[in-house]
């Protein structure tokens, strides 16, 4: 697995953190909450793409491809927010912690996973 730098692994770590700031600014503001929330996925989801597996394993294979898939569905979240914070679109309510909930069970999973997927290769 292709490690992150230091610079994109301090993204990686910023990114996290907006999206939990951005969430806890939603008590108070929701046009704040969706800059922040933004933010953060779009930095989180950026660095998992920067990450790669260059090997041959199919359970890594797989693993990986879950991750980003849930990438895909943080950013959909995002989606969704603006959605409700804009009141366009079809997805006006509380869609977005749907797609928020699936993303974080898949990344919870991975990161479960692959380390120990990893580990057993060595």
């Amino acid at each position: 697995m292709k490690q992150l730098n230091s610079l994109e692994n301090a993204l990686f770590r910023i990114g996290a953190v907006l999206m939990i700031v951005g969430l806890l600014v939603r008590l108070h503001n929701d046009m704040a909450c969706l800059i922040i929330y933004g933010i953060g996925c779009a930095l989180y989801a950026l660095m998992q793409l920067r990450q790669e597996y260059l090997g041959t394993d199919f359970v890594l294979k797989r693993l990986r491809r879950q991750q980003l898939i849930s990438c895909v569905v943080l950013l959909a979240s995002v989606l969704c927010m603006s959605m409700q914070t804009f009141r366009y679109g079809m997805f006006q309510r509380n869609e977005w912690l749907v797609c928020l909930a699936i993303a974080t069970v898949i990344q919870l999973y991975t990161a479960w996973r692959i380390p120990a997927e990893l580990s057993k290769h060595k």
